[in-house]
């Protein structure tokens, strides 16, 4: 989640490896060229740097996009740290409520982000940039350790009875790393509440819905997907894979944008802004963020040429999550499509870590990633096409 320069060394093995393939180019495939064949508007590429919370970006990502959708704007940018502040607020009610038996730690999900906004509404990133600890970017592990352990303290009860002072003490903590949540603030000479502030840019956190396939639940029914980041429990809608694919090329033909969330510790995302499912697909994992889904940076790059990949079918997505190879690691916003030079469809996917890759900040992931590593989406309702709508019930 940070920019990271190469070192002199892995510049060097670059270079010889683009060296060897030139010298090679009869016996090797040539590397991945791009068609676009539809982009909608985004918002400039944003830093979660070291902070676990690409859900938030991603969510607000795709809300940009749809304010720039429906009401034209394309200078709104809106405040991460005012969601990150609430949603933590209100996930330590929870976890008290429950003695601890909720997952407590930076990941969310989008739905937490639209419960959020339609609870509290939203800022913009200058009222609130939550920066309040010295640091250019999101740093939050002390802050995450602080409020983990501030929680667990609240719910081993010395006083077997809560006091009335354990949630201005959270939110003392919530304050002093992101700084306080206005109650006003101005916009262009007027002055907004949050509140306001959501109704003007025209969210509606309702206009929004959460689908899934997974076979373990029926289809064209609702459930929350099992996993600990969904700790609101929020519910998707469950469809067939063929059915998960035409919702989300219907939004992208359709100039809608998608929130995305995806398993992204595969061997085929790679460092260079590709996603694929190689028929060698074995997972990788190292560090952190960025570094801990997709390696390194002084690991020395693989070539990159066309990849030949698996067919994906909906018994392999249920076997991905049921045996845990398929997990919830990070949310992005798909805002496109194209093709390579052999005609195979990819995502354009707008990334949180920056301007990383060969493509700033952007990944090219193909039809068969998408198909196989996708744990939800969320698109405006109007983007599902009319039938899957009727067969799901959605208004």
């Amino acid at each position: 989640m940070k920019k990271i320069m190469l070192t002199a060394a892995a510049v060097i093995a670059i270079s010889a490896v683009q060296a060897f393939a030139q010298d090679n180019k009869d016996t090797k495939e040539p590397e991945y060229e791009f068609t676009t064949i539809k982009e909608n508007p985004i918002s400039s590429i944003k830093d979660q740097h070291r902070s676990g919370t690409c859900w938030c970006f991603s969510a607000l990502s795709f809300l940009e996009s749809e304010i720039m959708r429906t009401k034209g704007y394309d200078n709104v940018d809106l405040s991460e740290m005012f969601v990150v502040g609430k949603s933590y607020h209100d996930r330590a009610i929870k976890f008290v409520r429950l003695d601890g038996h909720l997952n407590f730690a930076a990941g969310s999900s989008f739905g937490d982000v639209l419960n959020v906004i339609r609870d509290y509404g939203i800022v913009p990133q200058d009222v609130m940039p939550g920066l309040n600890y010295g640091t250019e970017k999101p740093e939050h592990f002390e802050m995450d350790a602080a409020l983990k352990g501030y929680v667990d303290a609240i719910v081993k009860n010395p006083n077997r009875t809560l006091t009335t002072a354990w949630v201005n003490g959270l939110d003392g903590i919530l304050k002093a790393y992101l700084g306080e949540a206005p109650a006003e603030f101005e916009v262009d000479g007027t002055t907004y509440t949050p509140e306001s502030y959501r109704d003007w840019l025209g969210i509606n956190p309702d206009d929004y819905v959460s689908i899934t396939s997974f076979t373990h639940h029926p289809f064209y029914t609702q459930f929350p997907i099992e996993v600990c980041d969904n700790w609101r429990w929020d519910l998707s809608y469950n469809v067939p894979l063929d059915e998960l694919m035409e919702i989300m090329y219907n939004a992208i033909d359709e100039g809608y944008t998608i929130a995305w969330a995806s398993d992204v510790s595969e061997k085929g995302f790679t460092r260079d802004g590709i996603g694929v499912i190689p028929e060698d697909d074995a997972a990788q994992t190292s560090g952190s963020d960025q570094e801990k889904w997709i390696g390194k940076e002084t690991e020395k790059p693989e070539e990159k040429t066309v990849a030949k990949e698996k067919t994906i079918t909906q018994e392999m997505r249920q076997d991905g999550y049921d045996r845990k190879t398929t997990t919830d690691d990070h949310g992005m916003q798909i805002y496109g499509t194209a093709k390579d030079q052999n005609g195979t469809m990819y995502f354009l996917v707008k990334n949180s870590w920056g301007e990383a890759g060969k493509y700033k900040g952007i990944w090219y992931v193909s039809d068969s990633f998408v198909r196989y590593k996708t744990m939800n989406i969320v698109v405006h309702k109007d983007a599902v096409p009319k039938d899957i709508k009727k067969k799901l019930g959605i208004k």
